[in-house]
């Protein structure tokens, strides 16, 4: 593919992507992230597992992230770093878990005003000053500063979650929809996509740009033509709503969109693009059941199935997100079934930058995964922290989650119950094992105390 002659000649000048990766090329990368809203791990049409049928959807059609599957890496086990939107983003945008970041306490501890914690455009315009960042769509932060505070040179402002939440009177968001050419602005931030990527592309400047989807978060909003498409279509045996189904596979056109875009600006060789969510499908019910129930006590395999749960939980299917990565010397087609967290993005990116591996600070959670991306699919992320600990803030159900090697623990603050499931041998985590294993509970709950104590000791007298 053809680059333009600025581009190449301004390239020359700018600090060297990861060698793992990029070999001699002298260009650092452009970084494109696309994190979708409240998306399941077996919501798109390709599997997320290539040896697991079920992890895919019997219903959607996504032919963009299929098409992205196809030329770059897919994770199997990837994890956004919490159950709901604003923690994911916080995490993601820090390097850091929820765990450490706190909830009421975040707002205190992390404006960027202060300099504490480097934000992710920070880290990379302390890289490669060269680098122009932007973020689109929903920020949903909820800390009182905007993109630009946090180092973005462009953004769509302090949007929160409301276009997410396009509310109409008298709308029922679990059961009704609404028909927009528009829907969740999904056409219009491929359009602001494609002006800054141009307008970077023209000055041979590199970018880190962040599209923060509005779908597939409640309510739904389709095009006439897609709910109209998936309405005649046969309905799958755990995707069955049109008007989701419609929404999702506008969203796909909206990152095909992007994906063309960069490639008709020359730049999708030097260009690496990440799609994840920002945790997992929803359960869409007139009357929201237990979100704790056993798969056992439901008719119908759910929304995020064969994983347990969804949104709101711990559980795989609240957690567990599809995540796809193509770019310069990714293997096309590949996977990789190493962990993965949001909160690894931020190493990641600064590596692909040109920042030497493992030179993060020391209190950041996350590590780099280039090596992973460069082939290295059996070698596990090196982090501070080998285990990767979660915790859902909410008074009514809080819970933790430790996630070490086969094995993953989750205990119940109110209660005090524990679970434990052997990941690899029942991902669907409908057999709690934590009374035959009373070792490895001890074990994985020693682990999880001492993170807590060592990032955030109010967790551990928070529900007492």
């Amino acid at each position: 593919m053809t680059r333009t002659i600025p581009f190449i000649v301004a390239s020359i000048l700018l600090i060297g992507c990861s060698e793992r990766l990029c070999g001699q090329q002298s260009a650092s990368p452009n970084i494109v992230l696309i994190l979708a809203d409240d998306l399941g791990w077996s919501s798109l049409s390709t599997r997320m597992d290539k040896a697991d049928p079920q992890s895919a959807s019997d219903y959607h059609e996504t032919p963009n992230l299929d098409r992205l599957a196809a030329s770059g890496m897919r994770f199997s086990q990837a994890y956004a770093p919490a159950s709901i939107c604003s923690p994911s983003r916080r995490s993601i945008l820090y390097g850091h878990t929820p765990s450490r970041q706190g909830d009421e306490s975040f707002e205190t501890h992390y404006q960027p005003a202060a300099g504490k914690y480097p934000t992710l455009p920070q880290v990379l315009k302390g890289i490669n000053s060269q680098y122009k960042t932007a973020h689109l769509g929903k920020w949903d932060i909820r800390a009182g500063f905007s993109p630009e505070d946090a180092g973005y040179d462009e953004s769509d402002g302090d949007t929160g979650n409301k276009n997410g939440n396009f509310a109409i009177e008298g709308m029922d968001k679990w059961t009704d929809y609404f028909i927009t050419g528009d829907p969740k602005r999904a056409n219009t931030l491929a359009a602001r996509a494609a002006n800054f990527m141009t307008r970077q592309a023209k000055a041979g400047t590199p970018f880190f740009l962040q599209i923060s989807h509005y779908a597939t978060h409640v309510e739904k909003q389709t095009t006439a033509e897609s709910y109209e498409k998936y309405q005649k279509r046969p309905k799958g045996t755990k995707h069955d709503d049109p008007a989701f189904a419609g929404m999702l596979e506008d969203l796909d056109r909206s990152i095909g969109a992007v994906l063309d875009t960069l490639e008709r600006l020359g730049i999708a060789e030097n260009t690496y693009v990440f799609f994840m969510a920002d945790n997992g499908a929803t359960e869409f019910m007139p009357a929201v059941r237990n979100r704790l129930d056993h798969p056992s006590q439901f008719d119908k395999p759910m929304r995020n199935y064969p994983l347990r749960g969804g949104k709101w939980t711990l559980y795989e299917g609240g957690i567990r997100v599809p995540f796809l990565v193509m770019g310069p010397g990714i293997t096309a087609g590949s996977q990789c079934d190493v962990p993965v967290a949001g909160w690894d993005l931020l190493a990641t990116f600064a590596e692909l930058a040109g920042e030497n591996a493992g030179a993060g600070a020391a209190d950041t959670d996350g590590g780099s995964f280039v090596r992973q991306l460069s082939g290295e699919t059996d070698t596990p992320v090196v982090r501070a922290n080998s285990a990767l600990v979660f915790h859902r803030y909410n008074d009514g159900y809080p819970h933790s989650a430790v996630i070490h090697g086969d094995y993953k623990l989750l205990k119940f603050w109110k209660s005090g119950k524990v679970e434990l499931y052997n990941l690899k041998e029942d991902r669907d985590e409908t057999h709690d094992i934590a009374d035959e294993n009373p070792g490895k509970v001890k074990e994985l709950a020693a682990e999880m105390t001492a993170y807590f104590q060592k990032v955030n000791p109010e967790l551990l007298t928070r529900y007492q």
